[in-house]
């Protein structure tokens, strides 16, 4: 039996070698690449986001993302604008790599990820602080599951 925890975690490095081994204009590319694969926010959900429930205010970009662990996985549904391709793909990327994931191994991505992967030269600053504060929010709501289920 294929251990899907463990296939998550290779998942996001094998996403950081794949970054690695691209230039810059091939990153962007790739990371535009991962937005048209972002899943559609299932239906359970989107009441709460056209009520403004969990809106990462610190993303200029009208993201609504949830995070849960349901049977010991880390589960990710966001709703991302489609005109918003680099933050839509950024927020894919994560999804592919960290739903399914055991909670300790969504927690224990650095916060250096998004320079793992060579965003930062590809992105620039000012973005950063918006997909940083994704990245924050995963984590958060991940170790706040784990203390609630503790």
């Amino acid at each position: 039996m294929i251990d899907q925890t463990s296939n998550r975690k290779n998942r996001l490095e094998e996403l950081k070698q794949e970054f690695g081994e691209l230039d810059v204009r091939d990153r962007l590319e790739t990371l535009l690449d991962f937005s048209d694969e972002l899943p559609e926010l299932p239906e359970s959900y989107r009441a709460r986001r056209d009520a403004g429930e969990n809106r990462v205010h610190e993303c200029q970009t009208s993201v609504y993302m949830w995070v849960e662990v349901v049977d010991g996985q880390v589960e990710i549904y966001a709703d991302v604008p489609r005109d918003s391709p680099t933050v839509r793909g950024f927020i894919s990327l994560l999804v592919a790599a960290l739903s399914g994931a055991a909670p300790a191994d969504v927690v224990a991505v650095k916060p250096t990820l998004l320079t793992e992967l060579g965003l930062v030269e590809a992105l620039g600053m000012v973005r950063m602080r918006g997909l940083h504060a994704i990245l924050h929010r995963i984590k958060s709501e991940v170790q706040r599951a784990i203390g609630e289920a503790g």
